[in-house]
């Protein structure tokens, strides 16, 4: 019984520092860097939690989630697109929601804050969270992109995309 208690608390010990290493390295690959105090002062407190912290809104509280004009939704901590309006629909969820991103725009990694593995999506930019993919959205990709609201911002059609920050 011992051993097996050991055993369990190595493993979980040796995952632990493996999630930081790849985080720490996937970190150093982005394109746009800043400090914790830097994207503080370009972003809310609530949009730095998500991004950066890897914190979830409350389902239901971004005004997002009922966002139906043409447009495009860009990343809230450096303006890199990320889904075009076209590929929202309505999940259920609470949270904005897309069958697929624009092409590069997105990267992943595996999540296991929820004990099961998950797939997490960041914008290839900033390394900023976005959300978690599903193999449940609607056809022609079958892909779910829950996404943050506060994560995001909104870019109606015919309004120019804003520069992206370096």
């Amino acid at each position: 019984m011992m051993k097996k208690r050991t055993l369990l608390k190595n493993l979980a010990g040796w995952l632990g520092v493996a999630a930081l290493a790849e985080r720490a390295s996937a970190a150093a690959a982005f394109a746009v860097t800043k400090s914790e105090a830097q994207w503080r002062k370009l972003i809310s407190a609530s949009a730095y939690d998500v991004l950066f912290d890897h914190g979830t809104e409350r389902a239901g509280s971004s005004a997002l989630n009922a966002e139906k004009r043409p447009g495009t939704f860009v990343c809230a901590a450096c303006n890199q697109p990320l889904f075009d309006a076209a590929h929202k629909y309505e999940s259920g969820t609470g949270w904005p929601s897309f069958w697929q991103p624009l092409a590069g725009a997105l990267g992943t990694s595996t999540d296991f804050k929820m004990i099961y593995p998950r797939t997490e999506y960041h914008c290839v930019r900033c390394g900023g969270h976005q959300g978690h993919v599903f193999k449940d959205g609607p056809q022609p990709t079958g892909l779910r992109y829950c996404n943050n609201g506060v994560a995001l911002a909104f870019v109606p059609k015919g309004t120019a995309l804003p520069t992206l920050r370096t």
